[in-house]
């Protein structure tokens, strides 16, 4: 068996954590009944806008043109802007499952859950640093294969949409619907 510790700051961290936990779910329980319904009303935020995104992007390749009448430049910013928002919609999704809930495997939902989100911000890194490295690239031929992007997009998108099925769409059809 392994002494306590005696380092002077982990009685600190340990409650600060808590204090954030403690303040996070009195936030959150002022508008939505529990913290699990914010999170699945986040999520559900998070995978409309990366709806969002798949079309602005099908949009922009040069799909879907007639379904989505928008000007290259208009479907960019709404790619971008949707981008954002559905990222910042993640956050307190992601913290709710890092620091509240944790990585868990009791049944296959939750494995499969856990397993995917851990994931989805490695998968979002990817994608940026792609966009990246592309515009800074002058030279056509050593920029990424043009496949490249659209598969770390379609990626992100069906991540997202693994972990709503996973978690949302079981607690409206399972637990309860509405806030």
């Amino acid at each position: 068996m392994l002494p306590p510790s005696t380092h002077p700051t982990e009685g600190f961290s340990v409650g600060l954590l808590l204090d954030v936990t403690s303040a996070y779910t009195d936030a959150v329980t002022t508008v939505f009944s529990s913290t699990i319904a914010f999170k699945s009303w986040f999520a559900t935020a998070a995978v409309t806008l990366a709806l969002v995104q798949v079309l602005t992007a099908s949009r922009m390749w040069g799909k879907l043109q007639r379904v989505i009448p928008l000007s290259f430049p208009v479907a960019k910013r709404i790619h971008r802007w949707s981008g954002r928002l559905a990222i910042l919609c993640t956050l307190p999704v992601f913290f709710h499952c890092v620091f509240i809930l944790g990585f868990q495997t009791p049944n296959a939902r939750v494995a499969i859950h856990s397993v995917v989100g851990t994931f989805i911000y490695g998968v979002f890194a990817a994608k940026m640093l792609v966009i990246r490295e592309n515009k800074m690239v002058v030279i056509r031929e050593k920029r990424y294969p043009h496949w490249v992007l659209p598969v770390a997009g379609g990626a992100m998108a069906t991540m997202l949409l693994v972990l709503w099925v996973t978690s949302s769409l079981w607690f409206f059809t399972n637990v309860r619907f509405g806030i």
